[in-house]
């Protein structure tokens, strides 16, 4: 079983940057696909990024690849989200999540079965 913790969100302004961080608790961190997932009132999350148990592989939703920057750090049971040059429709709940099968990197939030309690991140015009 693994517990989830998102940190790093809050208010910036468009263009700016912030990192999110999400802390597991459990001793199987490094063989779990991470991801990170945002949700809109009234929509369903929607994937942002992944990487693969080791870190080798990530993927991203959108056309966030070249904004967003997802890694992880298995020694420190952690994965990370580097956001630059945030718009105001960034603005969402950002969750993280954990999948058991850690080689592929889901894209689905049913694939996922633990998730953090999220974190708003917002950003103004």
């Amino acid at each position: 079983q693994v517990q989830l913790v998102e940190s790093g969100g809050g208010l910036v302004q468009a263009g700016g940057s912030l990192r999110l961080s999400c802390a597991a608790s459990g001793r199987t961190f490094s063989v779990y696909a991470m991801a990170w997932f945002r949700q809109v009132p009234g929509n369903e999350r929607k994937f942002v990024a992944g990487i693969n148990y080791s870190g080798s592989g990530t993927f991203y939703g959108d056309s966030l690849k070249g904004r967003f920057t997802i890694s992880r750090d298995n020694a420190e049971n952690s994965v990370y989200l580097q956001m630059n040059s945030l718009k105001p429709e960034d603005t969402a709940v950002y969750y993280c999540a954990a999948a058991q099968n850690g080689v592929g990197i889901p894209t689905t939030a049913a694939a996922y079965g633990y998730w953090g309690q999220g974190t708003q991140v917002t950003v103004s015009s």
